[in-house]
């Protein structure tokens, strides 16, 4: 009876992993489409500082509820006469800071203390674990809640709650990719040198997981929109006079019948913007997988 032996077989794991022209192409439409709406996006942001087409805080009671229309109010304008591209431009401004800032938070905090679950491993794991399942027992409404309750509502409170409430997912999601790092050759390697666990994680352990780290930041961001949209849409994200995409869904629902784009044209801001970032993590993802890297 013959036998083969183990190292006789090819791995199939081992095996180069090459895309097909459609999954190029694929990659490619990602990238180009996310981040042409993620630029356009960015970009009414940065103009409304300079320039809007109407002061969107400028009340005109004789202007309210307009049409659509390409004189005038090009989207329209609200029930104070207030116009609608202008604050949705603005509105652009506010979630855009909030999104950053929040995911900012998360990833300043969730990182090192993933990293310090994944290096130390033990009871240090454990506690670092399950503080994160008591952190993300509580939303980012809550927090919210809480948050205005001690500190008032507006822009801050909606960035820390939502913040706060996605450490937990950073934490968890750097753990688990660093521990197969941990796990290498060349860490093993780099120990042998006396390098040191946080000399280790920062130099070789973060650039190794940037990719999962680059796509859950991106999530984060678009889930961040939502998260704001709804904090607005209950009150407790920015406050009037500032304008907010959450906040003109809220005001909208009133008019609905008489005027529906006013919910439309917010609702449409936000779709595509999560659409936009989404789709931009996912080509940022691929670009930088080496499993995904196109062979020559």
């Amino acid at each position: 009876m013959s036998t083969t032996l183990a190292f006789d077989q090819e791995d199939p794991t081992d095996a180069p992993v090459t895309n097909t022209p459609h999954e190029r192409r694929q990659i490619g439409a990602n990238l180009i489409i996310g981040a042409t709406i993620v630029t356009a996006i960015i970009a009414a942001a940065l103009v409304s500082f300079v320039w809007t087409p109407f002061d969107p805080t400028n009340i005109e009671i004789s202007d309210r509820l307009q049409g659509v229309g390409w004189e005038g109010h090009v989207l329209g304008t609200d029930h104070f006469g207030r116009d609608v591209l202008s604050q949705l431009m603005v509105g652009a401004r506010n979630t855009l800071f909030i999104g950053i800032l929040a995911v900012g938070i998360a990833l300043v905090i969730g990182v090192p203390l993933g990293g310090l679950a994944a290096a130390r491993r033990g009871w240090l794991e454990e506690s670092v674990m399950r503080l994160s399942d008591v952190m993300y027992a509580f939303p980012a409404i809550l927090l919210a809640i809480l948050l205005s309750a001690a500190r008032g509502p507006g822009t801050s409170s909606a960035m820390i709650a939502i913040g706060v409430a996605y450490i937990p997912i950073v934490a968890r999601v750097t753990r688990g990719a660093a521990l197969t790092v941990f796990q290498t050759d060349y860490i093993t390697a780099a120990h042998s040198y006396g390098r040191g666990k946080t000399y280790v994680f920062v130099r070789h352990v973060v650039p190794n997981i940037s990719s999962v780290l680059i796509v859950q930041a991106t999530v984060l961001f678009a889930l961040a929109i939502l998260a704001e949209a709804a904090l607005s849409y209950l009150g407790l994200g920015a406050q009037p006079p500032t304008p907010s995409w959450g906040r003109s869904l809220f005001e909208a629902q009133t008019f609905f019948r008489l005027r529906p784009a006013l919910a439309f044209f917010p609702g449409l801001a936000i779709a595509i913007s999560v659409i936009g970032i989404n789709l931009l993590g996912d080509g940022i993802r691929d670009y930088l997988d080496p499993k995904l890297a196109e062979k020559s």
